[in-house]
């Protein structure tokens, strides 16, 4: 009798486990970033790759190759009516896609913010606190400039575009940094990103007789360093993201620092949040601040 009922509550243990593996979803997850050339974007989709690997769910990286809206727009449709069951997205800027991104919440699908955000209501939103992180790439170009007892000069600004949330606020993070400072710091200046865009705002910036450059992300701080590079000047240039690049202009001493993301850490704890939604947990619209360090030149 004892052997029957043993035989009977083995077989009721899996057929519990069976049908618990049974009703877990291989959940579809799409990853739209501002674009899927950068190796800060490269590596967020690395790092979301692989927690999907760990948690055996789909993630398609569904980005355009440029930054632009329409484009942009376009993937987050084509995710809708691919019918995935989340959606984390890098937002060119805050009002662009969030039409599309409300359509797809009206479908049902969850939206969590990867970098930067919309105007949308998200689940959760992992990013840097890209302030606090611009007014250290101006507190790191200050101390260099004083160690050259330079204590006041014209200092140049390029960012992505007026309307990415991320950028605007490493930009407004460095400004605080100069105040109460003798430098002047001029008009922002916009090369969406590109390097070799950036690098003619720079080397027009070179021919005011700036003192100091700052890069808000990838593309921004290659031109910053190729074009102090170009120019022979000893110009302060500081900037924000990792590349192999960027790392180069770095060691060469044609850049300062650059404030290095976690990207990977982004893609990671963001399919990590999808899934608990998915599952039926409230993250209650958290922002996890995802880290930033300074990179210097290797002694």
């Amino acid at each position: 009798m004892k052997k029957i009922l043993s035989l009977v509550l083995a077989l009721c243990l899996l057929a519990g486990i069976g049908s618990a593996f049974a009703e877990q979803k291989a959940y579809k997850i799409a990853l739209i970033t501002m674009d899927s050339i950068d190796q800060h974007w490269v590596t967020l989709n690395e790092g979301a790759q692989a927690k999907a690997k760990e948690l055996g769910v789909e993630v398609t990286f569904m980005s355009p190759n440029t930054k632009d809206d329409a484009q942009q727009i376009e993937a987050v449709n084509n995710a809708v009516s691919a019918k995935v069951d989340a959606i984390m997205v890098a937002a060119n800027g805050p009002d662009a896609i969030s039409g599309a991104l409300e359509e797809a919440k009206a479908a049902g699908i969850k939206i969590i913010y990867v970098d930067s955000p919309a105007n949308v209501e998200a689940e959760a939103t992992f990013s840097t606190n890209n302030n606090a992180a611009g007014k250290t790439a101006g507190e790191e170009m200050i101390a260099a400039l004083k160690e050259k007892g330079i204590e006041e000069g014209k200092i140049g600004v390029i960012s992505v575009n007026a309307a990415t949330d991320s950028t605007l606020q490493r930009d407004a993070g460095f400004r605080s940094a100069f105040e109460g400072t003798k430098y002047e710091l001029l008009e922002t200046q916009y090369g969406e990103g590109d390097a070799a865009k950036s690098q003619a705002i720079a080397e027009n910036f070179i021919t005011q007789g700036v003192v100091g450059l700052f890069g808000a992300n990838e593309g921004s701080t290659a031109g910053v360093g190729n074009a102090i590079k170009a120019a022979e000047k000893e110009i302060v240039g500081v900037g924000f993201d990792k590349s192999d690049a960027i790392l180069g202009l770095i060691e060469d001493g044609y850049l300062l620092a650059t404030m290095a993301q976690n990207p990977d850490k982004m893609g990671s704890m963001g399919v990590e949040a999808a899934v608990k939604v998915l599952n039926g947990e409230s993250l209650g619209g958290e922002v996890v601040d995802t880290g930033v360090s300074v990179l210097k030149k290797t002694k």
